[in-house]
């Protein structure tokens, strides 16, 4: 009988052991999600991605996502700082022109150590449009909240709304 618990006590342990996993192998972060976001609507284009910590992250580590911009020049630039009991992080760009339909963008995450700028971390990442931004109306459809007909668009004379035609004004 003692023989039977200490086996069941050592298999238990190694069950538990085994799941611990040296945490030194796994990245910081894993992208769970992402792409492009064309709201219509509104007439405005992003994009962005969601990452969770895969594991324990230093409390304080600054984490910044360089966007490459579309629509040429310097990168946009998300920080966030990451807390302990974060279960995932949201990045967005805030809204961008001149997306080419299958052309891979790329995002570069760093991790930055606490109080330093040294990189705990670089991950890189790409993301492409399934639509050309040109095919979109460049004017927004809707204004407000409540997604109310946008005025200058309509035309008094035949009290109906013009539709702006893709990419044109």
């Amino acid at each position: 009988m003692m023989r039977k618990a200490t086996l069941v006590c050592l298999i238990i342990a190694g069950i538990f052991l085994s799941a611990c996993g040296d945490e030194a192998d796994r990245p910081y972060l894993e992208f769970t999600g992402g792409g492009f976001i064309f709201n219509y609507r509104i007439g405005e284009a992003f994009y962005g991605f969601v990452a969770k910590p895969a594991r324990k992250i230093p409390d304080g580590t600054e984490i910044i996502a360089e966007f490459e911009n579309p629509a040429g020049g310097d990168p946009i630039t998300v920080k966030q700082t990451a807390k302990p009991a974060q279960l995932q992080y949201m990045f967005r760009t805030p809204g961008v022109s001149g997306v080419v339909k299958d052309r891979p963008y790329s995002v570069i995450v760093k991790l930055m150590k606490p109080g330093t700028d040294q990189p705990l971390a670089v991950y890189s990442k790409e993301y492409k449009s399934n639509i050309d931004q040109a095919d979109l109306p460049n004017v927004a459809l809707t204004i407000g909240p409540g997604y109310h007909p946008n005025p200058e668009l309509f035309d008094g004379k035949s009290q109906s709304f013009i539709i702006p035609k893709p990419g044109k004004q």
